[in-house]
């Protein structure tokens, strides 16, 4: 019988296993879509594949020259994509089979910080420094669409939904803007506003998974939850460690029950999604700040990073 995710599984989650794969943070990861593998990129210029089921580290590949940010799994478990930290701005298409670079997508001139991939076929998602946001196809390198944002200020946020047929672009800490795939050049369909808090930027933003909700991870000590159709705000999630405005990025659990994030003291957070209360803080030894937290999309397995990776599972009793 499977085990049911409730405030009490929650609760029991433990470190199972940690992995001192890297020597700096680790600034993504991703799950290939059955939960069996998962690949981190890293400020050490190092893409790291770790197997869920087996728990172990399984390969590493390196990108020295360009650094590697923003690591997404494509739809082929051997190929990913990733964006550049260093030297230039270029997306990178890359096989892990052979360590190839399968293509380039060039078209940014400053810094690429957000990166989403379509759940359904090739398209995928870029937000840069440089005020733009690109539409790319997997099998072109030429741009397939760009929207230039005027008078921003911050840097913006990108996602898909669930579907694939409609995508999110957070705008200067204040502005989700949903566009149409299919007739993006018409601009958006919905615009929601939010009050911007003080000096803080929406360093993440993504859908939940029955794409209802829209989570914003920030640069303080705040996380917001939108309904997804009217754009009003649901829950603040607050009560986690961010006094560094360090850029954090929180998640959904795959039912939508529950929200995870990362802190400033190395700890992970969970609240509800229903009521907004904080359920867990869960303690392991993480010696920095943990950036990311996601929960593996078909196993009930957490993982976190830091400089470390860390998987978690539920305690036995609560099974």
């Amino acid at each position: 019988m499977s085990m049911k995710l409730t405030e009490n599984v929650v609760k029991s989650f433990k470190l199972a296993k940690v992995f001192r794969e890297n020597s700096a943070p680790i600034n993504a990861f991703d799950y290939w879509p059955n939960g069996d593998s998962l690949i981190t990129s890293s400020n050490d210029d190092s893409i790291v594949i770790y197997d869920c089921k087996d728990g172990k580290s399984k390969r590493t590949v390196y990108s020295k020259k360009y650094g590697c940010d923003l690591v997404r799994y494509t739809h082929a478990p051997n190929a990913v994509l990733h964006a550049s930290n260093k030297n230039d701005d270029i997306i990178r298409y890359l096989s892990l089979h052979d360590n190839k670079y399968l293509r380039y997508f060039s078209g940014h001139t400053k810094r690429v910080v957000a990166l989403d991939m379509s759940p359904v076929d090739d398209s995928f998602i870029s937000g840069s420094l440089d005020k733009t946001v690109r539409l790319w196809d997997l099998r072109s390198p030429n741009c397939q669409g760009l929207m230039c944002l005027k008078q921003v200020v911050t840097s913006p946020s990108v996602s898909f939904d669930p579907e694939g047929l409609i995508f999110a672009v957070g705008i200067d800490s204040q502005q989700v803007r949903l566009y149409d795939l299919r007739s993006f050049d018409k601009g958006p369909f919905a615009t929601f506003r939010l009050t911007r808090t003080s000096g803080l930027e929406w360093s993440d933003l993504k859908f939940s998974r029955d794409g209802k909700s829209i989570l914003i991870s920030t640069t303080g000590e705040y996380i917001y939850m939108l309904d997804a159709f009217e754009g009003s705000l649901l829950q603040t999630f607050t009560g986690f460690l961010n006094e560094k405005k360090l850029k954090l990025q929180a998640s959904f659990s795959p039912d939508n029950q529950f929200v995870f994030s990362g802190s400033q003291d190395g700890k992970v957070y969970a609240w509800s999604t229903a009521y907004g209360n904080r359920v867990a803080v869960l303690e392991g030894n993480h010696p920095g700040p943990t950036y990311c937290v996601q929960f593996n999309p078909k196993a009930m397995m957490l993982a976190t990073a830091c400089t470390n990776v860390g998987f978690w599972l539920p305690s036995v009793e609560e099974s």
